[in-house]
């Protein structure tokens, strides 16, 4: 489909999906955003669904500002993937020591590694600014300074919620490493820190909605900002990059025999801004679960952990901004999940795939999910498919 569009204050709403399928509390989310004064577009993928302040699921355009809960709490948060040179053939019956394995090398939920990770040591991963990137923590917010040792302890550990590592299937049976993860805990505080300083602004007083408070270009709160929510957007490819690489070692282990290699790793940010020139104006584009999709840009598009993902190319459709969905989207709340789900539910959707099935996950299970092949159908004109994968391994915080 290409979009519709719904009447908005100040720009109109561009949606890759039909309105009438919005929950009204997004619907409301999105009217909100196209009141503010430095809007100059509103793009909404088929993933929309309720966030905090803006909905997950939307590009907004500004010139001049930027509305730090627009971003989300998890900045830089994102997908990379890579496809291997082995297939279906060469896997064992029994994948649960594989998955036993990878649990061992990349902590997950809450979890550090006991020292942090050091680059040099882990095959293929190049990393030319580490000290660089290390040292510019001394210029983030001093609110919080005093995480730095949680933050490079945390460097390569995947987190909770809907961060996964996966083990996927192509149609052809080829087999690709894919995980989902961001900035963990300092990117959320720095977030947290931030939205609050911008609800203090004098010019945020009177805004349909105080989470879509903003920082005003060429002001020292903004600059503040842009500052630290780069780095953090750095912290999480970096935080992608070494979990990809300790992925990667486990697999070279296990497949020994196989001399398993593997080709360039696709990455993308799905939570972030970006400086991007539209219609002869420079703006600040935040996608907040979307990612980008110029022309040619390879993207990751995962579904939910018993369904499958899609490795696709942008379209460059300057329409959605060069954006597109960044996953399924929920269809439910996380509670909502866990009231009408059941274990015996999580079982029976996630047969086939090695993965946790416990209640701590309940709230993952595919039927909390929009149906990924629609919301693929729905952006046909934004990406077109590369791959389609399939998991057979997932690893759940």
């Amino acid at each position: 489909m290409s979009y519709v569009e719904v009447p908005g204050a100040k720009v109109p709403i561009r949606m890759w999906t039909d309105p009438a399928s919005v929950e009204d509390v997004a619907m409301q989310q999105l009217r909100n955003v196209a009141t503010l004064p430095w809007i100059k577009g509103l793009a909404v993928m088929p993933d929309v669904h309720f966030g905090k302040g803006a909905t997950v699921g939307s590009v907004i355009a500004m010139h001049g500002a930027v509305c730090p809960a627009a971003v989300g709490v998890d900045i830089g948060c994102g997908m990379s993937a890579v496809k291997t040179s082995l297939t279906a053939n060469d896997l064992p019956g029994d994948l649960s020591r594989l998955r036993s394995k990878i649990e061992q090398a990349i902590p997950v939920g809450r979890g550090m590694h006991a020292e942090p990770v050091d680059p040099g040591r882990l095959h293929g991963l190049e990393v030319t600014d580490w000290d660089d990137f290390w040292q510019r923590f001394d210029g983030v917010a001093d609110a919080v300074k005093f995480r730095q040792e949680r933050a490079t302890k945390q460097m390569g550990t995947l987190g909770a919620g809907n961060h996964f590592v996966e083990f996927c299937l192509d149609e052809a049976g080829s087999v690709w490493l894919m995980l989902h993860s961001g900035s963990r805990n300092i990117g959320n505080e720095l977030a947290d820190f931030h939205i609050g300083q911008a609800q203090k602004l004098p010019h945020n007083q009177d805004l349909v909605d105080r989470d879509l408070a903003v920082f005003i270009a060429d002001t020292p709160p903004m600059e503040a900002y842009r500052n630290d929510l780069f780095w953090a957007q750095e912290y999480a490819k970096h935080n992608r990059a070494v979990m990809m690489a300790l992925f990667q070692d486990v697999v070279r282990k296990e497949f020994k025999k196989a001399k398993v290699t593997f080709e360039p790793v696709i990455s993308c940010h799905h939570n972030y801004v970006a400086e991007e020139r539209y219609e002869g104006m420079d703006l600040l584009v935040t996608r907040k679960g979307a990612i980008r999709a110029g022309s040619g840009d390879f993207g990751i598009i995962p579904g939910s952990m018993g369904t499958g993902s899609y490795i696709v190319k942008g379209l460059g459709n300057e329409k959605s901004f060069n954006s597109a969905s960044h996953g399924a989207g929920r269809k439910m709340s996380r509670h909502a999940a866990k009231r009408r789900f059941s274990t015996k539910d999580l079982e029976e959707q996630t047969r086939g795939v090695e993965c946790r099935k416990d209640s701590g996950v309940v709230d993952e299970i595919p039927g909390a999910y929009k149906p990924i092949e629609k919301v693929i159908d729905q952006q046909r004109d934004l990406v077109e498919v590369v791959a389609k994968l399939k998991q057979v391994i997932c690893v759940k915080g």
